[in-house]
């Protein structure tokens, strides 16, 4: 029996089969499960770099782009709950990559603010993993480059979107993909 699933882009059909002769979405769940694992690899035997947690270094890059914000909208952009951005941002301050300042539209409020040491070592740590990850996908061709790039940033959406409702800050539209982002 053919069971088609249907999105606002595709047609998938449940026998389409991946590498291993599993059906497609089967083999996707197997990669991002190797995925996880790679990433952890990764993160355990690389090169030590201008060391930055990747919890922190996703928040710095968060408040790169979204500039001083507040506990709850660092929250709400990261899918957390305020009391571990508030673990996160105690441990920015502790390193001197972020700093809590009083609102100026609201002097009951705090923001968080990067520091310049903070934007130092996440452009430090960004150019350390950017050059990782050239290394290792050195024999690649520039297309599949631009498609696993492509991909990323629209499973990355996708699941932004399940689970938050809305896009992320670190979301970004593929570049002539209407669909992603």
């Amino acid at each position: 029996m053919m069971q088609i699933i249907r999105g606002t882009r595709m047609v998938v059909r449940m026998e389409d089969q991946g590498e291993r002769g599993e059906s497609v979405f089967e083999d996707i769940e197997l990669q991002i499960a190797v995925l996880g694992r790679n990433f952890e690899l990764l993160h355990r035997r690389a090169p030590a770099t201008p060391d930055v947690e990747r919890a922190e270094y996703l928040l710095l890059r968060v408040l790169a782009k979204l500039g001083p914000s507040t506990v709850g909208t660092l929250a709400t952009t990261l899918g957390l709950d305020s009391s571990t951005i508030g673990r996160q941002v105690s441990s920015l301050e502790a390193s001197a990559l972020a700093e809590r300042v009083a609102d100026p539209h609201d002097r009951r409020r705090t923001i968080v603010e990067m520091t310049e040491l903070g934007r130092r070592r996440m452009n430090e740590t960004s150019r350390a993993r950017t050059l990782r990850t050239q290394a290792l996908l050195a024999d690649w061709n520039p297309e599949d480059l631009l498609t696993l790039a492509t991909m990323f940033r629209r499973y990355n959406a996708a699941v932004t979107r399940t689970y938050l409702g809305e896009p992320g800050a670190l979301d970004h539209q593929a570049e002539g993909d209407p669909e992603a982002g």
